[in-house]
């Protein structure tokens, strides 16, 4: 590495945004944003969260933190530091820029008491050496829908399908999600504002496709569900074969999700669903006649890193009782460094510092690939980065912090 670069490090004032932001867009390939999407980052950026790293007059370095909570096993809303808008200039590269300011961050965040600070990595390579591990993944899908048909379960016909204006119902809409944050580890709690995320729709990005369309699920008058999406028609000799772009969809309840799918797979016009960033465990996977003609790809989503290893373990719950000591590796920040007893079931847990011979150890990178259930102690084991030093406690823990169902984030930040 060559030697640091003389930089400023500050914390973000408005007067400075819009080239704080300017800088964010030039460090990932300079085309600029519709100004409906830059509008609403602007207002939705934290500047008291946010820092800036200045070569005199010119900003070279972004990076920034939203306040989330966070669902964690057990269904807790846990403090979270959502850490966005990470850049450095080409011209500053390699100089300990963002070294600098992934320091002064974490530090942040322990300062304001939160345990956790999270991220969506555009390459994931550049933040395992700060501490973050990918701990959620997600399904994209092509789904063949001229192939592949739907078994619903009892009840779908109950349920009314219609097509509504996408902010007419944004409340009714928003009102669903909340219900379904708590029970799905990796879901975000969306403060005043995030709900228009859902509604950007920017012409420029559509790929010849229509402008967003909303359904909604109803049950006795009630909303159950919702979809958003695009249309984009194709036709060739043969006749249409045109492609729903899906958004989102939730629901409440599986006739709800049924309803919904049949809906998405049967638009006229259309031969194919291209869903992106769905659970890897969403239901419409076990509704459907071919899985194979689905084109199921997997990636990581989020990443997460245990900024206070104690107070992180004992936000959750365990699935199965565990008493087990942890030895923890952390170089970046020292303080997680040592041995912690975790004891926790169902109920709840406790993580205190110990003298105590360890049973197994570890790097927080591990923690915190394994915390919201997603990724098994035992698989991380098997690759030789988890040492079981107590017979039994390898799987103990394992089982203890895996979830009923895979932790899925919802939408980027």
């Amino acid at each position: 590495m060559a030697s640091e670069w003389a930089t400023d490090l500050r914390v973000l004032r408005q007067d400075e945004w819009d080239e704080w932001y300017d800088n964010l867009i030039r460090a990932f390939g300079g085309v600029a944003e519709a100004a409906e999407e830059r509008e609403l980052w602007n207002s939705l950026t934290e500047l008291d969260r946010s820092i800036g790293a200045w070569d005199g007059d010119e900003c070279v370095g972004t990076a920034g933190a939203f306040s989330f909570r966070l669902t964690v096993p057990g269904g807790a809303a846990v403090p979270a530091a959502g850490v966005t808008m990470v850049s450095v200039a080409a011209t500053h590269r390699r100089r300990g820029v963002l070294r600098s300011m992934m320091r002064r961050q974490l530090d942040d965040v322990r300062e304001w008491g939160w345990p956790l600070a999270v991220l969506t990595a555009s390459e994931p390579a550049i933040y395992g050496r700060f501490g973050y591990a990918p701990a959620t993944f997600h399904v994209n899908a092509e789904i063949d829908t001229t192939r592949v048909r739907l078994s619903v379960p009892p009840g779908t016909d109950d349920v009314r399908v219609r097509y509504v204006k996408p902010a007419d119902v944004l409340d009714a809409c928003e009102a669903v999600y909340a219900r379904l944050v708590p029970q799905r580890p990796g879901m975000v709690a969306r403060l005043p504002g995030w709900e228009r995320l859902g509604l950007l729709d920017p012409q420029g990005e559509r790929e010849g496709a229509s402008p967003l369309q909303c359904v909604v699920a109803e049950r006795d008058g009630e909303v159950v569900g919702y979809a958003r999406f695009h249309v984009k028609p194709e036709w060739d000799v043969a006749g249409p074969k045109g492609t729903v772009v899906l958004r989102d969809v939730q629901a409440l309840d599986p006739a709800g999700h049924a309803a919904l799918w049949r809906f998405l797979f049967g638009i006229d016009l259309t031969s194919k669903v291209h869903a992106r960033g769905r659970p890897v465990d969403e239901v419409w996977q076990q509704l459907v006649s071919d899985i194979r003609r689905c084109e199921l790809r997997v990636r990581d989503s989020l990443h997460v890193r245990l900024v206070d290893v104690g107070a992180a373990l004992e936000a959750r719950t365990y699935q199965a009782p565990v008493d087990v000591v942890f030895d923890v590796e952390d170089d970046f920040c020292p303080w997680n460094t040592g041995r912690w007893r975790l004891s926790g079931d169902t109920k709840g847990a406790s993580c205190e510092r110990t003298q105590d011979p360890a049973d197994l150890a570890l790097s927080v990178r591990e923690l915190g690939a394994a915390y919201l259930g997603g990724v098994s102690l035992a698989a991380l084991g098997a690759a030789g980065r988890v040492r079981e030093l107590r017979q039994g406690a390898l799987t103990e823990a394992a089982v203890g912090f895996g979830s009923a169902v895979a932790p899925w984030l919802p939408h980027g930040f």
